[in-house]
């Protein structure tokens, strides 16, 4: 476990996680992002009936940080419980991805901490995003 270098978005992460609405699988997810300007979102998965048919915390995030008018990613942090690393899914990861640059920071956590930081690049090497469309 590294030290968390960014207590307030950790917390964050933390709130978000245990709003998170998951009746079919109980599996809570927390995000929260810092945008290069400061700004903070946060988001839970949410599930429904129609399961798997849910919302990402990651995606809930980025839709309200994208609604507030920001564009990109200084950090993210994504939680989960267990022993295992909760990781974003790969529609999670492109998402990512088309707001942040190779050298944004993603800060995998559980409940104690961070357990593993890395780069969007790291994350998501070879990607396809906006640049690949000029």
């Amino acid at each position: 476990m590294t030290q968390i270098n960014n207590k307030a978005l950790f917390d964050l992460a933390v709130q978000a996680m245990n709003k998170a609405y998951v009746p079919y699988s109980n599996f809570v997810v927390g995000a929260a992002i810092q945008t290069v300007t400061g700004e903070l979102y946060s988001g839970c998965n949410v599930e429904n009936a129609s399961y798997p048919e849910g919302t990402c915390a990651e995606a809930g995030a980025i839709a309200s940080m994208v609604r507030d008018g920001q564009t990109q990613i200084d950090s993210i942090y994504v939680i989960g419980k267990g022993e295992q690393l909760v990781t974003p899914c790969g529609g999670c990861r492109q998402r990512i991805r088309e707001f942040s640059t190779p050298s944004t920071m993603i800060h995998i956590c559980g409940p104690e901490g961070i357990r593993k930081s890395m780069t969007m690049e790291e994350l998501l090497p070879f990607s396809f995003g906006p640049d690949n469309l000029k």
